[in-house]
């Protein structure tokens, strides 16, 4: 594993090279390290464009780049820069709440009034909170409600897309609205989306069973699925139809195969929040005179504050955030940076802040073009060699082994600590020495952080591919990691 700052060992300043593919190294590395230019040669990237940048972590030198101030897309590099921003202005203990509040009187059991549910874009809220909500009403005495449930978001603004958000994604989890009133179904915290399960049935030819977590009554489920005879192909497909919360459930499903999931975003996700917990208050036994309204309002002056609930501190965020690659997280950073810093919660605001937040670290944010927080924008432009000047910045902060324990770890199969690598560089060299974020889009593949050498030195590395076309293009990223592990600095 990786080591603090502190404890890797100063390397004597190294120059950088004005050539493009030529390395520039540390006394024995010079050899090892144009090994890189024959990966390059690999004809998976040919037509594409790969950007590297390689640093010693302990002097912040480039020893090699290729193309490295060369603007390239960076698909989910990007939440390093959302990461690290978020850190230094927000702090590494920064929490988001939820608060329940009540707007009138309580009488032998009736509330005459109104319940609000106001976001302030906590990411972690669940089906578990809102029955720790639920919980506080009935020690207030509430058995019936006269009256209706509202959600105020107006902590962030009421734009919900990022600007550059293919309309195809917009159904995907990855492509959830942002909202400062939201849902995740579990410990993943994946805001405003529901998870799809399906089971097969007993017999062929039957529709397989479909349940959705948490159960509600907002989205509503259309199931087209079959169940075919064992050994069969599976082909489960989720797919929101746009501007609505109809969910077409649709595919095969074989004879006693295991359970299916599918993660799936909700149209307005305030309205989701708000109607999940009226359905929590129905089931606990609470009822209503009449049927509420559940809509959007802002919580007025002289409410009483019920109950308030408190999310995970951000270093903790930060592992499902970076272990997988978490959107949502990543756009609900930047509205939260905007709002606490710029005093508007829009991603015009946030980016702002995040890019003035950037300069103060080094990095020269007139080569950058930021559009989003994710990395789901086409439209963003990032260089390896800032990429890699950031990654060198941030080991002198004091979240930083926050943001180091938060990254992948290669070839480590437990989730929380692999991620998105868990799969990749299982048995190499690399395995358990390199902890980096990756990035994928159509056309774009990208990896960026840290690597232990041989001989437990540290290197910074940025690799980003653009226009490629191969389906295996990530073996030539992780065969440069794997080269880098191999590399001995003297």
């Amino acid at each position: 594993m990786l080591l603090p700052l502190g404890q890797q060992k100063t390397e004597e300043p190294v120059t950088k090279s004005n050539e493009g593919l030529q390395a520039v190294s540390l006394v024995h590395a010079t050899s090892q390290l144009n090994k890189l230019d024959e990966i390059l040669n690999d004809s998976r990237l040919q037509g594409a464009t790969t950007a590297i940048s390689v640093r010693n972590a302990s002097s912040g030198d480039i020893i090699y780049e290729n193309l490295g101030d060369t603007r390239v897309h960076p698909a989910s590099v990007m939440k390093l820069l959302t990461g690290a921003a978020a850190l230094e202005t927000l702090g590494h203990d920064y929490t988001f709440k939820t608060e329940l509040y009540m707007d009138g009187t309580v009488r032998d059991g009736v509330l005459h009034g109104d319940l609000y549910l106001r976001g302030q874009g906590d990411p972690t809220l669940t089906r578990q909170d809102l029955n720790a909500f639920t919980s506080e009403l009935k020690t207030q005495g509430i058995r019936t409600i006269n009256g209706n449930i509202y959600g105020d978001d107006t902590w962030y603004d009421s734009v919900r897309l990022s600007q550059d958000l293919n309309w195809s994604d917009e159904s995907n989890y990855t492509g959830a609205q942002v909202s400062a009133l939201t849902l995740s179904p579990n410990q993943d915290y994946d805001t405003g989306t529901v998870i799809v399960e399906v089971t097969p049935a007993k017999k062929v030819e039957e529709a397989g069973k479909v349940v959705m977590v948490p159960a509600n009554s907002y989205v509503t489920i259309v199931n087209q699925t079959r169940t075919v005879a064992k050994g069969k192909r599976q082909s489960i497909r989720v797919k929101r139809q746009h501007g609505s919360n109809i969910l077409v459930v649709s595919g095969t499903i074989p004879v006693g195969a295991e359970k299916v999931r599918s993660w799936v975003s909700v149209w307005e996700p305030t309205d989701y929040a708000v109607d999940v917990f009226k359905q929590t208050i129905e089931e606990r036994g609470i009822s209503f005179t009449a049927t509420p309204v559940v809509e959007r309002r802002t919580v007025p002056k002289g409410a009483t504050l019920l109950k308030s609930k408190q999310s995970i501190p951000l270093s903790e965020l930060f592992i499902p955030f970076m272990k997988l690659s978490n959107n949502g997280h990543a756009e609900v950073l930047v509205k939260e940076m905007g709002r606490v810093i710029g005093g508007d919660g829009s991603w015009p605001k946030g980016l702002a802040v995040m890019k003035a937040t950037l300069a103060d670290m080094g990095l020269d944010t007139t080569t950058l073009l930021l559009r989003d927080g994710s990395g789901m924008s086409h439209k963003n432009l990032v260089t390896a060699n800032e990429v890699t000047q950031l990654l060198y910045a941030v080991q002198s902060k004091s979240w930083y082994p926050a943001f180091l324990n938060a990254l992948p770890v290669a070839g480590n199969e437990e989730r929380f600590i692999g991620g998105t690598l868990r799969n990749r560089m299982k048995g190499t060299t690399a395995a358990e020495n390199v902890q980096a974020k990756t990035g994928s889009l159509n056309g774009v593949t990208a990896l960026s952080g840290y690597v232990q050498t041989k001989n437990g030195e540290t290197l910074i590395f940025s690799v980003m591919v653009n226009n490629y076309l191969s389906d295996t293009v990530n073996e030539v990223l992780d065969n440069i990691a794997i080269e880098l592990t191999n590399v001995q600095l003297e």
